[in-house]
């Protein structure tokens, strides 16, 4: 699977995804776990929902 996220998109699931950790972690509730595939998608730059759409938010130089 090729890279698919770019900059600003791998910096929002990162933040959005410890934010629904922290928050999860507060609340007792099972939500964390929503944050943590955030934090994977945005690590590894690919989400498998963007694939299956085709869509892409990275630059060309960064699809490798």
């Amino acid at each position: 699977m090729n890279i698919n996220l770019g900059g600003i998109d791998k910096n929002l699931r990162l933040v959005v995804g410890i934010s629904v950790i922290i928050w999860g972690v507060l609340m007792g509730n099972i939500w964390g776990v929503v944050g943590v595939v955030f934090i994977i998608t945005g690590l590894l730059k690919r989400c498998p929902l963007y694939s299956l759409l085709g869509v892409k938010t990275c630059k060309v130089e960064e699809r490798k």
